[in-house]
């Protein structure tokens, strides 16, 4: 008895003045007791805080080029960021807006880009949204003129007030146009290595080609104002459209020119006004000039391009010195989307200067697949304008020998047209009416 005195007068001890035992124990039942909330609290922001971590850390590796390449889809990109000018700065850098808000609303958005690698991402993958202006003049100034090179003038503030995206010109810069390329397929991926990088990237794919000035300011000309359009300003996603090309194809009839044997031309569509344009022979109408000198400061025209008779003696000089012609006329340098390449022979192609035979058979062969030669030798010449005439009288006098009819097979084919002659600037062809009559001629 005495010893359960002693604890109870202990107890009474610790209780505060003014309490009871029995009132301390009930607010202790309720929860209110002062160390149990404590605990909850540093518990609570201790996970708070934890919580923040992860997802600061998450937010912050997922930033970074080296996650980016732990898929192996995005070998192209990934190999194509290291080897380019840009290889010091985050992926996010450039593919995010500025601004916290932006961050999160892309990685919460990034998040269908985890299902896609679970379940099979598009094959090629092809860029659909835009690199924002406010992302590049976070570290270049608008306030430039004269480019890198020293030779090209570019009033770029200009081109910006206007609203024209900086990736509409500079749309290869990172990761040299391989999309548009048609070199970043499932197929492709094991070949992107650094050791490859060289050979599959380069100048031409980086930098702005002359087409892609000459398409738009060609556009500009007729009133438009085509880098409104973000698809103007992106690679062709062909995966949007693989239903419809597929309908298309399986209600597409038979043409009569296919049941008589002979070859739809598929011509560059109004190529020849742009370049006349260009060349500075076109000025009607031209509201944005498009001749050399508007934008280079160092070419000239070559003197043989004075001469009055020119355009009659042009085949003579590029018969002599066809490579040299190529330098300036070249479809790359004239049209605005890249041709598909294949990728094995980039990584075999030895990068040897071509060398053309200096005859005339080379020279209508390379004109054939050549845009820039194809939109004047497409249009018939002036004496062929009335088909009866043509038909009865001036073709057959036009052709009598095989030295006038080796003229005449500048623009024909002797015999029926295949993929290893090449696209004839014209679909009629001899054997279609003569029937093996001129045998084995060619220019």
């Amino acid at each position: 008895m005495a010893f359960w005195k002693k604890k109870h007068e202990i107890e009474l001890e610790q209780v505060p003045d003014g309490d009871t035992p029995e009132s301390t124990s009930r607010e202790v039942r309720k929860g209110k007791n002062p160390i149990k909330r404590w605990r909850l609290l540093v518990v609570a922001l201790t996970t708070f805080i934890a919580l923040l971590s992860f997802i600061y850390g998450a937010i912050s590796y997922t930033s970074t080029p080296s996650f980016c390449s732990t898929c192996h889809e995005m070998a192209p990109e990934h190999v194509t960021f290291q080897a380019s000018a840009h290889n010091q700065i985050k992926c996010t850098q450039c593919h995010i807006k500025p601004g916290t808000k932006n961050l999160v609303i892309h990685k919460i958005e990034s998040l269908k880009e985890v299902y896609y690698h679970v379940v099979g991402p598009p094959d090629p993958i092809v860029q659909t949204v835009g690199v924002s202006n406010e992302n590049c003049e976070q570290c270049h100034s608008r306030n430039r003129l004269i480019t890198a090179t020293g030779d090209l003038k570019v009033n770029h503030k200009g081109h910006i007030e206007e609203g024209i995206p900086c990736i509409t010109c500079h749309s290869g810069v990172v990761h040299a146009k391989v999309a548009e390329r048609g070199i970043n397929d499932s197929s492709t991926y094991v070949a992107w290595t650094k050791e490859n990088a060289k050979k599959l990237m380069g100048e031409k794919y980086e930098k702005p080609n002359m087409g892609t000035c000459i398409s738009c300011h060609e556009q500009v000309n007729l009133g438009k104002k085509p880098w409104k359009d973000i698809a103007y300003n992106l690679p062709k996603n062909n995966h949007e459209n693989k239903s419809i090309e597929n309908k298309d194809s399986s209600t597409s009839k038979e043409t009569a020119e296919e049941k008589a044997g002979i070859l739809e031309r598929e011509l560059p569509v109004n190529k020849q006004k742009i370049i006349l344009q260009a060349v500075g022979q076109q000025k009607i109408d031209v509201k944005l000039s498009m001749e050399c000198f508007t934008c280079h400061q160092k070419i000239k025209t070559p003197k043989n391009h004075d001469i009055n008779i020119w355009l009659q003696r042009h085949g003579d000089f590029a018969v002599k010195e066809l490579d040299t012609c190529f330098n300036c006329h070249k479809d790359s340098l004239w049209i605005k989307e890249l041709d598909k390449q294949d990728i094995r022979t980039l990584l075999t192609d030895t990068k040897k200067k071509v060398t053309y035979k200096q005859d005339l058979l080379t020279v209508s062969k390379e004109s054939r697949n050549n845009y820039f030669c194809s939109i004047c030798h497409a249009n018939s010449p002036a004496n062929h304008k009335n088909r009866y005439t043509w038909l009865t009288d001036t073709h057959r006098l036009n052709s009598a020998t095989p030295e006038e009819r080796k003229k005449c097979f500048v623009c024909h084919d002797n015999e029926k047209p295949n993929e290893k002659t090449g696209n004839a600037p014209s679909d009629v062809y001899c054997d279609f009416c003569h029937n093996g009559e001129f045998s084995g001629e060619q220019i």
